[in-house]
Protein backbone atom coordinates (compact mmCIF):
# COMPACT_ATOMS: atom_id res chain seq x y z
CA UNK A 1 0.00 0.00 0.00
CA UNK A 2 1.06 3.68 -1.27
CA UNK A 3 0.66 5.73 2.03
CA UNK A 4 1.25 9.53 2.28
CA UNK A 5 1.13 11.06 5.64
CA UNK A 6 0.35 14.51 6.66
CA UNK A 7 2.62 15.79 3.32
CA UNK A 8 3.03 19.37 2.93
CA UNK A 9 4.62 21.40 0.46
CA UNK A 10 4.44 24.76 0.30
CA UNK A 11 5.03 27.90 -2.56
CA UNK A 12 3.95 31.53 -2.93
CA UNK A 13 0.40 31.70 -2.53
CA UNK A 14 -0.05 28.26 -2.67
CA UNK A 15 -0.03 25.03 0.11
CA UNK A 16 -0.44 21.19 -0.44
CA UNK A 17 -1.43 19.41 2.59
CA UNK A 18 -2.85 16.02 2.82
CA UNK A 19 -3.27 12.43 4.05
CA UNK A 20 -3.71 9.70 1.07
CA UNK A 21 -3.70 6.00 0.72
CA UNK A 22 -3.51 4.03 -2.63
CA UNK A 23 -4.40 0.23 -1.76
CA UNK A 24 -2.12 -2.67 -3.78
CA UNK A 25 -3.51 -3.42 -7.16
CA UNK A 26 -5.68 -0.21 -7.23
CA UNK A 27 -6.15 3.13 -9.37
CA UNK A 28 -6.60 6.19 -7.73
CA UNK A 29 -7.32 9.23 -9.88
CA UNK A 30 -6.43 12.73 -8.52
CA UNK A 31 -8.65 15.07 -9.98
CA UNK A 32 -9.12 18.76 -9.19
CA UNK A 33 -8.54 21.95 -11.53
CA UNK A 34 -5.59 23.19 -12.85
CA UNK A 35 -3.43 24.34 -9.80
CA UNK A 36 -4.91 22.22 -7.09
CA UNK A 37 -1.24 20.53 -6.62
CA UNK A 38 -2.12 17.14 -8.65
CA UNK A 39 1.14 17.29 -10.48
CA UNK A 40 3.32 18.59 -7.22
CA UNK A 41 1.90 15.72 -5.24
CA UNK A 42 3.21 13.20 -8.38
CA UNK A 43 6.63 14.82 -8.00
CA UNK A 44 6.86 13.95 -3.87
CA UNK A 45 6.29 10.61 -4.40
CA UNK A 46 8.67 10.41 -7.26
CA UNK A 47 10.79 12.05 -5.46
CA UNK A 48 11.60 14.75 -7.52
CA UNK A 49 10.49 17.42 -4.95
CA UNK A 50 10.85 17.16 -1.22
CA UNK A 51 8.34 17.65 1.38
CA UNK A 52 8.41 20.37 4.10
CA UNK A 53 6.62 17.52 5.99
CA UNK A 54 5.18 14.35 5.80
CA UNK A 55 6.28 10.84 5.07
CA UNK A 56 5.64 8.65 1.80
CA UNK A 57 5.41 5.54 2.77
CA UNK A 58 5.12 2.22 0.21
CA UNK A 59 4.66 -0.77 2.73
CA UNK A 60 6.70 -0.45 5.32
CA UNK A 61 9.44 1.39 3.41
CA UNK A 62 9.75 5.22 3.98
CA UNK A 63 10.57 6.59 0.83
CA UNK A 64 10.89 9.87 1.39
CA UNK A 65 14.72 9.96 2.12
CA UNK A 66 15.30 8.17 -0.87
CA UNK A 67 16.27 9.59 -4.05
CA UNK A 68 14.25 8.96 -7.40
CA UNK A 69 16.12 5.96 -8.56
CA UNK A 70 16.11 3.91 -5.06
CA UNK A 71 11.88 4.88 -5.02
CA UNK A 72 10.86 1.93 -7.25
CA UNK A 73 8.55 4.44 -9.02
CA UNK A 74 7.26 4.55 -12.52
CA UNK A 75 6.27 8.17 -13.67
CA UNK A 76 4.46 8.61 -17.10
CA UNK A 77 5.46 12.19 -17.83
CA UNK A 78 2.55 15.11 -19.43
CA UNK A 79 4.81 15.30 -22.51
CA UNK A 80 6.04 11.49 -22.22
CA UNK A 81 9.87 12.38 -22.05
CA UNK A 82 11.06 10.02 -25.25
CA UNK A 83 14.42 9.81 -26.11
CA UNK A 84 13.81 10.78 -29.70
CA UNK A 85 16.93 9.10 -31.02
CA UNK A 86 16.03 5.71 -29.68
CA UNK A 87 13.90 3.14 -31.34
CA UNK A 88 10.47 2.20 -29.39
CA UNK A 89 12.34 -0.86 -28.44
CA UNK A 90 15.58 0.83 -27.14
CA UNK A 91 12.91 3.36 -25.35
CA UNK A 92 11.59 0.59 -23.07
CA UNK A 93 14.89 -1.27 -22.70
CA UNK A 94 16.53 1.79 -21.69
CA UNK A 95 16.32 1.92 -17.58
CA UNK A 96 16.43 -1.73 -17.58
CA UNK A 97 19.73 -1.53 -19.35
CA UNK A 98 20.64 1.41 -16.97
CA UNK A 99 19.56 -1.32 -14.26
CA UNK A 100 22.18 -4.05 -15.25
CA UNK A 101 19.51 -6.21 -16.56
CA UNK A 102 20.66 -9.11 -18.38
CA UNK A 103 20.49 -9.30 -22.01
CA UNK A 104 17.94 -12.46 -22.01
CA UNK A 105 15.99 -10.46 -19.48
CA UNK A 106 15.81 -7.28 -21.19
CA UNK A 107 14.72 -8.93 -24.72
CA UNK A 108 11.93 -11.20 -22.47
CA UNK A 109 10.77 -8.13 -20.42
CA UNK A 110 10.36 -5.67 -23.75
CA UNK A 111 8.98 -8.43 -25.74
CA UNK A 112 6.14 -8.98 -23.06
CA UNK A 113 5.84 -5.37 -22.89
CA UNK A 114 5.47 -4.44 -26.47
CA UNK A 115 2.77 -7.05 -26.90
CA UNK A 116 1.07 -5.84 -23.79
CA UNK A 117 0.29 -2.62 -25.42
CA UNK A 118 0.31 -3.54 -28.88
CA UNK A 119 3.45 -2.17 -29.90
CA UNK A 120 5.01 -5.36 -31.71
CA UNK A 121 5.03 -3.56 -35.67
CA UNK A 122 6.35 0.02 -33.99
CA UNK A 123 9.25 -2.09 -32.26
CA UNK A 124 11.55 -0.18 -34.91
CA UNK A 125 10.12 3.12 -35.27
CA UNK A 126 11.25 6.39 -33.45
CA UNK A 127 9.06 9.01 -32.24
CA UNK A 128 8.74 11.05 -34.77
CA UNK A 129 7.42 8.07 -36.60
CA UNK A 130 4.55 7.48 -34.20
CA UNK A 131 1.39 8.74 -33.97
CA UNK A 132 0.23 10.88 -30.05
CA UNK A 133 -1.87 7.29 -29.00
CA UNK A 134 1.28 5.08 -30.05
CA UNK A 135 4.11 7.41 -28.36
CA UNK A 136 1.47 7.56 -24.92
CA UNK A 137 1.96 3.93 -25.24
CA UNK A 138 5.97 3.43 -25.30
CA UNK A 139 6.06 6.05 -22.67
CA UNK A 140 3.66 3.47 -20.34
CA UNK A 141 5.39 0.47 -21.12
CA UNK A 142 8.78 2.32 -20.80
CA UNK A 143 7.27 3.19 -16.95
CA UNK A 144 6.17 -0.54 -16.67
CA UNK A 145 9.69 -2.21 -18.23
CA UNK A 146 11.51 -2.22 -14.00
CA UNK A 147 8.53 -3.78 -12.75
CA UNK A 148 7.45 -0.51 -10.58
CA UNK A 149 6.16 -1.19 -6.89
CA UNK A 150 3.83 2.18 -7.95
CA UNK A 151 2.67 3.81 -11.22
CA UNK A 152 2.04 7.32 -11.41
CA UNK A 153 0.65 8.54 -15.00
CA UNK A 154 0.61 12.75 -15.24
CA UNK A 155 -2.47 13.68 -17.60
CA UNK A 156 -1.48 10.59 -19.76
CA UNK A 157 -4.08 10.98 -22.20
CA UNK A 158 -4.16 15.15 -22.17
CA UNK A 159 -2.37 15.89 -25.26
CA UNK A 160 -4.33 13.34 -27.38
CA UNK A 161 -7.11 14.33 -29.54
CA UNK A 162 -11.09 13.70 -28.12
CA UNK A 163 -11.76 10.62 -30.31
CA UNK A 164 -8.25 9.45 -29.75
CA UNK A 165 -8.38 9.85 -26.58
CA UNK A 166 -11.85 7.68 -25.41
CA UNK A 167 -9.93 5.10 -27.77
CA UNK A 168 -6.78 5.12 -25.39
CA UNK A 169 -9.27 5.25 -22.57
CA UNK A 170 -10.47 2.04 -22.44
CA UNK A 171 -6.84 0.15 -23.36
CA UNK A 172 -5.32 2.16 -20.63
CA UNK A 173 -7.99 1.13 -18.39
CA UNK A 174 -7.35 -2.37 -19.19
CA UNK A 175 -3.77 -2.65 -18.54
CA UNK A 176 -3.84 -1.05 -15.46
CA UNK A 177 -6.22 -3.53 -14.70
CA UNK A 178 -4.01 -6.28 -15.95
CA UNK A 179 -0.40 -5.53 -14.32
CA UNK A 180 -2.83 -4.28 -10.89
CA UNK A 181 0.28 -2.26 -9.64
CA UNK A 182 -0.84 0.62 -7.45
CA UNK A 183 -2.01 3.86 -9.50
CA UNK A 184 -2.29 7.38 -9.15
CA UNK A 185 -3.46 9.23 -12.14
CA UNK A 186 -3.51 13.22 -12.56
CA UNK A 187 -6.86 14.41 -14.48
CA UNK A 188 -8.94 17.41 -14.31
CA UNK A 189 -11.56 15.76 -16.91
CA UNK A 190 -14.04 13.78 -14.05
CA UNK A 191 -14.90 11.29 -17.07
CA UNK A 192 -11.54 10.68 -17.30
CA UNK A 193 -11.06 9.67 -14.15
CA UNK A 194 -14.44 8.09 -13.64
CA UNK A 195 -13.75 5.57 -16.33
CA UNK A 196 -9.80 4.66 -15.40
CA UNK A 197 -10.13 4.34 -11.46
CA UNK A 198 -11.44 2.55 -8.55
CA UNK A 199 -11.16 5.41 -6.14
CA UNK A 200 -11.09 9.18 -6.74
CA UNK A 201 -9.59 11.69 -4.55
CA UNK A 202 -11.12 15.50 -5.21
CA UNK A 203 -8.05 17.94 -4.89
CA UNK A 204 -9.04 22.19 -4.49
CA UNK A 205 -5.84 24.46 -3.45
CA UNK A 206 -4.03 21.47 -1.87
CA UNK A 207 -6.55 19.33 0.24
CA UNK A 208 -8.58 17.12 -0.61
CA UNK A 209 -11.60 17.82 -0.74
CA UNK A 210 -13.36 14.55 -0.44
CA UNK A 211 -12.82 11.27 -1.55
CA UNK A 212 -14.70 7.72 -2.61
CA UNK A 213 -15.46 5.65 -5.59
CA UNK A 214 -16.98 7.37 -8.77
CA UNK A 215 -20.40 6.48 -7.75
CA UNK A 216 -20.49 7.74 -4.43
CA UNK A 217 -18.97 10.89 -5.67
CA UNK A 218 -21.15 12.04 -8.02
CA UNK A 219 -23.99 11.03 -6.56
CA UNK A 220 -23.44 12.48 -2.86
CA UNK A 221 -21.43 15.34 -3.37
CA UNK A 222 -20.48 17.03 -0.07
CA UNK A 223 -20.86 20.53 -1.17
CA UNK A 224 -21.76 22.96 -3.89
CA UNK A 225 -18.26 23.30 -5.64
CA UNK A 226 -17.70 19.54 -5.39
CA UNK A 227 -20.90 19.07 -7.50
CA UNK A 228 -20.66 21.82 -9.69
CA UNK A 229 -17.02 20.48 -10.62
CA UNK A 230 -18.43 17.02 -11.35
CA UNK A 231 -21.18 18.20 -13.53
CA UNK A 232 -23.97 18.81 -11.83
CA UNK A 233 -26.36 21.02 -12.87
CA UNK A 234 -29.43 21.48 -10.61
CA UNK A 235 -28.11 23.04 -7.42
CA UNK A 236 -29.32 25.33 -4.92
CA UNK A 237 -28.00 27.41 -2.54
CA UNK A 238 -29.24 27.88 1.14
CA UNK A 239 -31.60 30.48 0.10
CA UNK A 240 -33.34 28.46 -2.94
CA UNK A 241 -34.01 25.78 -0.99
CA UNK A 242 -35.90 27.13 1.59
CA UNK A 243 -38.01 28.79 -1.26
CA UNK A 244 -38.54 25.71 -2.76
CA UNK A 245 -39.55 24.23 0.14
CA UNK A 246 -36.08 22.50 1.48
CA UNK A 247 -34.25 23.35 4.71
CA UNK A 248 -31.97 26.17 4.29
CA UNK A 249 -29.20 24.42 3.26
CA UNK A 250 -27.60 23.59 -0.26
CA UNK A 251 -29.54 20.97 -2.25
CA UNK A 252 -28.77 18.93 -5.26
CA UNK A 253 -31.99 17.53 -7.65
CA UNK A 254 -30.46 14.93 -9.31
CA UNK A 255 -31.95 14.17 -13.00
CA UNK A 256 -33.90 10.80 -11.33
CA UNK A 257 -35.66 13.18 -9.38
CA UNK A 258 -36.58 14.86 -12.45
CA UNK A 259 -39.84 14.22 -14.36
CA UNK A 260 -41.81 15.42 -17.67
CA UNK A 261 -45.53 14.99 -17.70
CA UNK A 262 -48.12 15.64 -14.90
CA UNK A 263 -47.22 18.13 -12.48
CA UNK A 264 -46.21 21.78 -12.57
CA UNK A 265 -46.27 23.88 -15.91
CA UNK A 266 -42.67 24.48 -16.50
CA UNK A 267 -41.42 26.53 -19.95
CA UNK A 268 -38.79 25.52 -21.73
CA UNK A 269 -36.50 28.09 -22.29
CA UNK A 270 -33.38 26.48 -24.11
CA UNK A 271 -32.65 22.82 -26.07
CA UNK A 272 -29.18 21.36 -26.41
CA UNK A 273 -29.28 18.11 -28.85
CA UNK A 274 -26.60 15.46 -27.85
CA UNK A 275 -27.54 12.75 -30.01
CA UNK A 276 -28.78 10.31 -27.42
CA UNK A 277 -30.48 12.51 -25.13
CA UNK A 278 -31.19 16.31 -25.26
CA UNK A 279 -31.15 18.72 -22.45
CA UNK A 280 -33.36 20.85 -21.90
CA UNK A 281 -33.41 24.11 -19.47
CA UNK A 282 -36.81 25.06 -17.73
CA UNK A 283 -37.85 28.43 -16.15
CA UNK A 284 -39.77 26.28 -13.12
CA UNK A 285 -40.65 28.21 -10.14
CA UNK A 286 -39.24 30.90 -11.27
CA UNK A 287 -35.82 29.07 -10.79
CA UNK A 288 -33.68 27.27 -14.18
CA UNK A 289 -33.94 23.34 -13.73
CA UNK A 290 -32.30 21.16 -16.51
CA UNK A 291 -33.66 18.18 -17.46
CA UNK A 292 -31.79 15.53 -19.89
CA UNK A 293 -33.24 12.40 -21.46
CA UNK A 294 -34.14 10.50 -24.37
CA UNK A 295 -35.58 12.89 -27.27
CA UNK A 296 -39.23 14.68 -25.64
CA UNK A 297 -40.41 16.24 -28.39
CA UNK A 298 -40.13 19.88 -26.78
CA UNK A 299 -38.72 23.01 -28.27
CA UNK A 300 -38.14 26.74 -26.55
CA UNK A 301 -41.67 28.50 -25.63
CA UNK A 302 -42.96 25.11 -25.14
CA UNK A 303 -44.79 24.37 -21.67
CA UNK A 304 -44.65 20.97 -20.15
CA UNK A 305 -45.46 19.43 -16.40
CA UNK A 306 -42.57 19.01 -14.24
CA UNK A 307 -42.77 16.64 -11.09
CA UNK A 308 -40.23 16.30 -8.88
CA UNK A 309 -39.57 13.50 -6.25
CA UNK A 310 -38.35 15.69 -3.33
CA UNK A 311 -37.19 12.48 -1.33
CA UNK A 312 -34.18 12.40 -4.14
CA UNK A 313 -32.74 15.84 -3.36
CA UNK A 314 -29.31 15.63 -1.82
CA UNK A 315 -28.27 17.88 0.85
CA UNK A 316 -25.07 19.66 0.86
CA UNK A 317 -22.62 21.17 3.16
CA UNK A 318 -21.92 24.95 3.57
CA UNK A 319 -18.74 25.69 1.86
CA UNK A 320 -15.71 25.84 4.36
CA UNK A 321 -14.17 29.16 4.41
CA UNK A 322 -10.94 28.73 2.00
CA UNK A 323 -7.74 28.07 4.48
CA UNK A 324 -5.04 30.92 4.50
CA UNK A 325 -1.90 29.61 3.47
Amino acid sequence: MLELVGLRKTYPGFALSLSLAVSPGQTLALLGPSGSGKTTLLRLIAGLEAPEAGQVWLGTTDLTPLPPEARGVGFVFQDYALFPHLSVYENIAFGLREARWEAQQVRARVAELLELTHLEPHAQKRPHQLSGGERQRVALARALAPRPRVLLLDEPLGALDLKLRWELLWELRAILRQVRVPTLVVTHDHAEAFALAEQVALLREGRVVQQGTPERLYRRPKTLWVAAFLGQRNLFSPKESLELGLPARPHLLPQEAIGLGEGEEAQVQERTFKGPTVVLELRWRGHRLFWEGPEPGLYPGDRVGVRIDWSKAVPLEEEAVAPSL
